[in-house]
């Protein structure tokens, strides 16, 4: 069983910055890919940013060059940093884990992000 708490959503105005985090309570880096995804309202959950087992990032073409994702091993960690946020990135966004082979998914409960105009 894998636990995943994520923190540090907020309220921002446009062009802002924000970094969430995701606590997992059990990570085997090299078998399984973390990222983080969002759903707006009226939407369907939509992948944002991910680092795969190998370490390769990949990132959703909307956020490309704004955000990063990382992870710290240490204390088994997962950041998005968030920079000159946009409105159209209001939604509530959840950390993931795919565990490899099987592709099973854990997920958080989710963050609200809001951004002003």
């Amino acid at each position: 069983q894998v636990q995943l708490v994520e923190s540090g959503g907020g309220l921002v105005q446009a062009g802002g910055s924000l970094r969430l985090s995701c606590q997992v309570s059990r990570v085997i880096f090299s078998r399984e890919h973390i990222g983080w995804y969002r759903q707006a309202p009226g939407k369907q959950r939509e992948l944002v940013a991910q680092i795969m087992n190998d370490g390769i990032t990949n990132y959703a073409d909307a956020v490309r060059g704004r955000f990063t994702i990382y992870r710290n091993d240490a204390n088994n960690n997962v950041y998005l940093q968030m920079n000159s946020l946009k409105p159209d990135d209001t939604a509530v966004y959840y950390c993931n884990v795919r565990v490899l082979p099987s592709n099973f998914n854990y997920w958080g409960q989710g963050t609200q992000v809001t951004v002003s105009v």
